[in-house]
């Protein structure tokens, strides 16, 4: 396996600096599989190539495969490991240029801190997908993608392209970064990895993904495949990245279906649970997940016309209960299960809301929605107007009242149906809001989104109503509780199977005498 990183940066060796291996010698590296060596073809002032060579050593690695191994018995003989860039060349990338990787260089540290032009080179990388999936992967990074196939056979050309690539990268990129996307793509290209799939690899992949990957496109198609499709990992995966950034949340979209001719391969998740759900933080509490999370958005939908810009649903839902706020002319608001505060966040926004207050009953999460606010630099008017603290959905809280409107966003679903009396008592009883509004999933749009193959949006999700199931709990509230309620779609009302949200206005009646 060759990888080459070339730079015409002036002077070039300074590439030796930067990747801490010094051009005049050869250095080599014990690795589990083989000897990685790290050598200079060229080193002059105007272009210098570090080139790093992984020799495999059949043996070594046949005698570390375990009878599971996709590439037991005569596989382990027959295969592609000496030649095809893969996740063996990734560990060595990370092993032999670890230092490198963490943007540290002492002697030219900014150098280490910019772009630099390079070139990087890979003459055989499995590819499933394409030359078109390394374009995808690579081009929104920076890169000028230069992605070659190669044929089964130049003398039968009738036979077709192989699943391999002559991979040329071009760009003015940092080192570091460099070298952490080729560590996290290699292997997402060629779709496989050489090693059991422990929780670390989340690890891995949030410190090499850092200040890139929660960005990417088709950053779920790349944690899916790192992950090698472990649906708990994967899942794991996105609640980190969803926590690197206030805005990131809202840019995760569950990964798409996969580019076409790539192999089907199966995950370790039970049959009759969602693939890839974006949002689960594990140590959550069911009161504590938000609407506000991506779990369902209209990207899923099949037949979406490429490139189309899409509004997410989390978006949609959020400025419909805005919309909703201000047609019923609440001046105070209280956000039930507020999550991380991006609903506080388009509140404060409006100075038309005089006071706005958001519960949860996750400690975490209101330090989430502390952070995303800002409060430590918030204006002392704005200040003033908010309010947030810990509470629970099912137990009589004093705090809850004088409100003329509360806001259930995507919360109902999360709480055992047994509790869901309680809720309602301490809401609409003990609270007792001039309006309530309450969004919940609408359970008979889930068939438009595939990837859930019939499960339901959120694993902490305790049920999921339909929408005759949805307007016989509102009915029941209203009789109980002395209130009216409107019914309103949100997102695209689907003429036959109804919106993906839907949503309750209740508006309190007058008191009697």
């Amino acid at each position: 396996m060759l990888l080459t990183i070339s730079t015409t940066l002036r002077p070039a060796t300074d590439l030796g600096f930067l990747l801490h291996k010094h051009p005049d010698r050869v250095q080599e590296f014990e690795q589990s599989s083989g000897t990685a060596r790290v050598f200079y073809p060229e080193a002059g002032e105007d272009r210098c190539t570090a080139a790093l060579l992984l020799e495999i050593d059949p043996v070594r690695l046949a005698r570390s495969r375990g009878s599971s191994s996709p590439d037991f018995s005569l596989g382990q003989y027959v295969n592609d490991r000496p030649y095809a860039a893969s996740s063996l060349l990734a560990s060595a990338l990370a092993d032999v240029f670890r230092t490198a990787r963490t943007g540290r260089c002492a002697s030219r540290q900014d150098l280490a801190d910019g772009p630099i032009p390079l070139e990087i080179g890979l003459p055989a990388l499995p590819c499933r997908g394409g030359a078109d999936l390394a374009h995808r992967l690579f081009g929104p990074l920076g890169w000028e993608v230069g992605a070659e196939a190669v044929p089964l056979d130049p003398g039968f050309p009738e036979w077709g392209e192989s699943r391999y690539v002559r991979l040329a990268l071009r760009g003015n990129v940092r080192l570091a970064d460099a070298l952490n996307h080729l560590y996290v793509l290699l292997p997402v290209l060629d779709d496989a990895k050489h090693y059991w799939l422990a929780g670390d690899e989340v690890d891995k992949l949030v410190r090499a993904g850092e200040g890139w990957l929660a960005g990417h496109p088709d950053k779920g198609l790349i944690t899916r495949r790192y992950l090698g499709r472990r649906w708990a990992l994967t899942r794991a995966a996105f609640a980190r990245l969803a926590e690197l950034g206030d805005d990131v949340e809202e840019s995760l979209d569950p990964p798409v279906e996969e580019e076409p001719g790539a192999e089907a391969v199966s995950d370790d998740r039970p049959a009759d649970e969602p693939r890839d759900s974006l949002n689960d933080k594990p140590g959550d509490k069911p009161e504590d997940k938000r609407g506000d999370q991506p779990e369902d958005k209209p990207e899923d939908k099949p037949g979406d016309g490429a490139g189309e810009e899409r509004v997410p649903l989390n978006t949609l839902r959020r400025e419909a209960v805005v919309a909703v706020l201000r047609e019923v002319g609440a001046r105070t608001v209280l956000d039930l299960g507020c999550g991380s505060g991006q609903l506080l966040s388009a509140l404060l926004a409006d100075p038309a809301f005089a006071k706005v207050a958001g519960m949860d009953v996750s400690a975490r999460a209101l330090a989430m929605a502390d952070r995303r606010l800002r409060t430590d630099r918030m204006p002392d008017a704005k200040r003033a107007r908010l309010e947030l603290f810990q509470g629970s959905l099912t137990y009589t809280d004093a705090r809850l009242a004088g409100y003329d409107a509360a806001v259930l966003m995507e919360v109902v679903e999360h709480v055992d149906p047994p509790r869901l009396p309680a809720l309602e008592r301490v809401v609409f009883g003990m609270a007792r809001p001039a309006h309530v509004i309450v969004t919940t999933p609408n359970v008979e749009h889930n068939v438009r989104y595939e990837l859930l193959a019939g499960a339901r949006r959120h694993p902490d999700h305790r049920f999921e109503w339909s929408r005759a199931e949805f307007a016989r709990w509102v009915a029941g509230v209203c009789e109980t509780y002395g209130y009216a309620a409107d019914l309103r779609p949100v997102g695209e009302d689907d003429p036959e199977v109804g919106p993906p949200t839907q949503m309750a206005v209740f508006s309190r009646r007058e008191e009697r005498s």
